[in-house]
């Protein structure tokens, strides 16, 4: 028996070309993804350009309003006669004369306690175009007392120093700021204080009117200080004995420097914030007193910086750097709706869906500037939301799926705001949002044939 012939009619049946499967659209969105790349690269640039305009308007206003405040005093400086030798030789005689000279040097004595209570003002009203940088008023209180000063510390003795030519000096930078009549009061004596050339490029210094000291007479002073400053203030502390308290109403300190404030005082609430300090002289390591020059001792101070947490270009800047997770995430919800719906979208579509989304940034900085960044935020996503809502049932001819992808843009937004806003948990809420948004992605395209696509 014969086996029957088998007759297989052909299909009249076009293959889908490559171009046509999603493999191939893959690839193209992929390099459209790619390709966003740089107008988001530009927009970045844009975000730091507006950055470096503000820091610089911050620092012209603050050049002419007042800089940084760094205090260091005050110190009581004495004269005293050095003397040197000389040896000539005498021409006619070939005897060797002895010349003695004196020249003039100063010792510097710490004061034994220093008290110091500042009140800092954040002055709210100081506005260059749409930058309001952070400046202040700062009005200084200080008081203590130097006791005897140690000249056999300095081997110094007593019949070479010139007591009637002593002086008190301070010094301090932002010299030009200063909004206080310069007096200060010793033994309730007022003197007062004058600007004086001085080899330290950092420091201004102040220097009293001479007074006669008295060997083993402690010398009680008291004056006050007032400044326009901005950014910072700092102390050195020369006292044997420091204290300091600040007192500011801002709600964003940061305390600097080499020494903590006391953390059983320090108080921070929405509007002010409290701190002191207590500086022993066994805490630092400097002596009381130095002879011919002061020390450059800018690296044992400590205060306070009035800080904004997170400014609204570093908000920005944040979150562009998550644009390529939008725009990827965004694609692939698309892609997703297209395979399983077996709609078809253009890759200019697509296109135009990426474009949207870089706008999103563009419109958050320049919102930003002119109001809060929440409120930036909230206007700039709702209306790349509706603008995509809308687009996408244009291109889907129906509701379902742009719902859809309206409500995951809203998750997405508002995942990625939060992440901004948190500092300490944003690593670890960022990752968990992640995985959370692989494993949606793994569930919906779980039923997906690739291999008939």
């Amino acid at each position: 028996m014969e086996n029957p012939i088998e007759l297989h009619k052909p299909s009249n049946a076009p293959k889908p070309s490559f171009l046509q499967s999603n493999t191939a659209k893959m690839i193209m969105v992929g390099m459209l993804t790619l390709f966003l790349l740089i107008p988001l690269n530009l927009v970045q640039n844009l975000i730091r350009e507006r950055s470096e305009r503000k820091n610089d308007v911050t620092q012209e206003v603050t050049e002419t309003w007042g800089e940084n405040i760094h205090f260091y005093g005050p110190i009581l400086k004495i004269p005293y006669k050095t003397y040197s030798e000389t040896a000539i030789v005498d021409e006619k005689s070939r005897e060797t004369i002895i010349q003695k000279s004196a020249s003039i040097q100063y010792a510097y004595f710490f004061p034994n306690t220093l008290e110091n209570k500042t009140e800092v003002t954040k002055v709210d009203d100081i506005k260059r175009g749409i930058y309001n940088p952070i400046v202040f008023k700062a009005n200084m209180q200080f008081n203590g007392n130097f006791e005897n000063a140690a000249l056999d510390k300095l081997n110094i003795k007593t019949e070479d120093v010139l007591w009637d030519k002593a002086t008190v000096l301070i010094k301090t930078t932002n010299l030009k700021s200063i909004k206080s009549d310069l007096k200060i009061t010793l033994n309730k004596k007022k003197f007062s204080l004058e600007s004086k050339p001085d080899e330290d490029n950092y420091f201004g210094t102040l220097e009293t009117e001479t007074f006669t000291y008295v060997p083993n007479q402690m010398i009680a002073f008291n004056f006050d200080m007032k400044y326009n400053g901005s950014d910072n203030i700092q102390f050195v502390p020369v006292g044997k004995t420091t204290t300091t308290s600040i007192n500011a109403n801002w709600d964003s300190p940061s305390f600097i420097g080499s020494f903590a404030a006391n953390d059983t005082t320090k108080q921070i609430t929405s509007k002010n914030f409290h701190a002191d300090w207590k500086i022993l002289h066994i805490n630092r390591p400097f002596s009381q007193q130095y002879d011919t020059k002061i020390p450059d001792l800018n690296n044992y101070s400590y205060g306070v910086k009035l800080i904004e947490t997170v400014d609204q270009y570093q908000q920005n800047e944040r979150a562009s750097k998550y644009g390529f997770l939008v725009i990827g995430l965004t694609f692939l919800i698309f892609f997703l709706i297209q395979t399983i719906s077996k709609k078809s979208i253009h890759i200019f579509q697509y296109t135009m869906i990426g474009l949207a989304l870089i706008m999103f940034y563009t419109l958050l900085i320049s919102i930003t500037e002119h109001s809060s960044f929440t409120i930036a935020y909230t206007i700039a996503a709702s209306a790349v939301i509706i603008m995509l809502l809308l687009y996408s049932i244009s291109v889907l001819k129906e509701k379902k799926f742009p719902l859809f992808i309206a409500a995951s843009l809203t998750v997405l937004y508002s995942f990625i705001f939060v992440i901004i806003q948190l500092e300490n948990y944003a690593l670890l809420v960022g990752s968990i949002g992640l995985f959370l948004i692989l494993g949606a992605v793994m569930y919906f395209s779980r039923k997906i044939d690739w291999n008939n696509n």
